[in-house]
């Protein structure tokens, strides 16, 4: 047992260090080199990375350097956003990335069984711009940080010129306060838009109900996002929730999430009206607007997906999950993220970012599926 014990022990200390070595500049902490000229003079660089291989092994770009040519463009980019210093729960979601990325290989052959599309060679130009360099000392330097990045990202025109105007961003997370810095970087090509919010919690709490009572600093968090979304004017009152079934603190909470511009539909509701039922509220409450697509993975089970902060009981499974994205087919997706992904609660089999890999490709045939242009 000792043994055993003393092997864990080892293995531990060597995730530790892999996450936090920086290989390709021996001897720096990857995410403790970020200083005041990173954040205050726009100048993003990339996080470094161990392997190269990017999410459904694309290879990774360098998406934040200074070079506008029709080489260097694309039509959809992946960001990796690893943060998880504003969760109030279990933390490891910093590592969700690099996990997500690792349950995606099998995505390396993308020909869909149901749409007999792939995704990967379709229209659209596709790359993995890796990590965002946040840093883990300071959430607002972080998020900021994050923030600078979409805009990097999405501030160069699109690959394809004729069906896309806009690169559009899938983040894969990290907590969900990553959504925030996405939506305030998307506003700016699209304007407010429909968030369809699928997740356990709602994420709207008023900050005097979730960590504004400790201070200014801890009032934004992965529970208070949307609150400050709305605030902010990001979003659109045609925003939905959908696979909700965690406590709320009050009564209050109701009436503040609808005064944030959400609709709700529970987790059991999917038992009542089905799958079928579920997409159609969905699709009808953001009908004739632009959408960005937000995917808590704690709204699945459990069963389906253990290793996220925050786990509720008596989720969806991922098979009813992947069917209702597939049912927002048609729809404008300006972005997407997919959240919460903590690996140290993972199984052996890896069943969490199998899932999240699953669910951030089925964004992307989302995208690719339904061209936008400003």
């Amino acid at each position: 047992m000792k043994q055993q014990l003393a092997a864990w022990a080892c293995l531990v200390q060597a995730v530790a260090g892999l996450s936090a070595y920086d290989y390709n500049h021996p001897g720096a902490q990857v995410r403790f080199w970020l200083n005041g000229d990173d954040v205050d003079d726009g100048f993003v660089t990339q996080m470094p990375f161990l392997t190269g291989t990017g999410f459904a092994t694309l290879s990774i770009t360098d998406c934040f350097k200074d070079d506008d040519s029709e080489e260097s463009r694309y039509d959809i980019a992946i960001l990796g956003a690893p943060h998880d210093t504003t969760t109030t729960g279990r933390p490891g979601a910093r590592f969700g990335p690099p996990a997500i990325r690792l349950g995606s290989n099998q995505k390396t052959y993308g020909l869909s069984l149901y749409t007999g599309r792939d995704a990967l060679k379709d229209w659209a130009t596709i790359v993995d711009c890796g990590d965002a360099k946040m840093t883990w000392l300071d959430n607002r330097v972080a998020l900021k940080t994050l923030e600078q990045a979409h805009k990097k990202i999405s501030g160069r025109p699109a690959r394809s010129s004729n069906k896309s105007s806009v690169p559009r961003i899938i983040t894969l997370g990290g907590d969900h306060t990553t959504t925030l810095a996405a939506l305030r970087a998307t506003e700016k090509h699209w304007g407010p838009v429909s968030v369809i919010h699928f997740d356990s919690h709602v994420d709207t709490w008023d900050p005097k109900q979730l960590g504004g009572g400790i201070s200014e600093y801890a009032a934004l968090n992965h529970g208070t996002f949307l609150h400050f979304a709305h605030e902010e004017k990001l979003i659109l009152n045609s925003s939905i929730h959908a696979g909700i079934r965690a406590q709320l603190i009050d009564e209050s909470d109701v009436r503040h999430d609808k005064d944030c511009g959400f609709h709700i539909i529970t987790a059991r509701d999917i038992d009542f009206i089905g799958v079928r039922g579920v997409i159609d509220r969905l699709r009808q409450s953001v009908k004739n607007t632009r959408v960005y697509i937000s995917v808590d993975i704690d709204v699945l089970d459990p069963a389906f997906a253990p290793a996220t902060g925050t786990p509720e009981a008596g989720g969806w499974s991922s098979r009813e999950l992947l069917t209702i994205l597939a049912g927002l087919d048609g729809l404008e997706i300006i972005g997407g993220d997919v959240v919460e992904v903590a690996p140290p609660y993972d199984n052996n089999a890896a069943t969490t970012a199998l899932a999240a890999a699953e669910v951030a490709f089925s964004i992307l045939e989302l995208m690719v599926s339904t061209p936008v242009k400003v």
